[in-house]
């Protein structure tokens, strides 16, 4: 007769912690401005302005928005502060940047809004793969978390974890 499977993991004080979890739902968008400038180049303030007043904001309804120049153009800030008054109503948020710097502010918001009662002084596995973007910065900033609560902290699988930190 064949023994019953264990999950010894399951049954253990470990922790997994996974960020995707927490992954804020909504469309990422990146906004080029540079359509909007004379040859890609530079920024006339008249004509950028009635780009921004004739645009269809409302097609950012509960997205996420990264706004930037891929060109080598010299964007005024106020340029990109009008962009995201407008986006206001209806964005979740906006930044300037590229996606990952998007990715990389709203983890560094959930993380400092996370719960971590639950992790104190137990052993604690931060999950390393994922299918959704989970920026770098988002491991850093969970482990400074965790570290004064938790007994121990692992990267990776309850399989093959790397140890990262143990209190002494």
């Amino acid at each position: 007769m064949a023994e019953e499977i264990i999950n010894r993991v399951a049954n253990s004080k470990l922790k997994v912690v996974d960020l995707e979890d927490y992954y804020p739902k909504g469309n990422r968008i990146l906004f080029d401005i540079k359509d909007w400038l004379l040859e890609g180049l530079v920024l006339r303030e008249k004509e950028f302005r009635i780009f921004v007043a004739e645009h269809d904001w409302s097609q950012y309804q509960d997205c996420y928005v990264a706004l930037h120049c891929s060109t080598d153009a010299i964007v005024p800030d106020w340029a990109y502060m009008l962009i995201s008054i407008e986006l206001q109503p209806y964005s979740k948020l906006s930044i300037i940047g590229t996606l990952e710097n998007l990715e990389s502010i709203l983890y560094s918001e959930i993380i400092s809004n996370l719960e971590v009662s639950e992790f104190k002084d137990a052993p604690v596995i931060i999950k390393g793969c994922s299918h959704k973007p989970v920026p770098s910065n988002a491991l850093v900033l969970l482990s400074q978390k965790l570290k004064p609560i938790a007994k121990s902290i692992m990267f990776g699988e309850a399989c093959s974890s790397v140890p990262l930190f143990k209190k002494k």
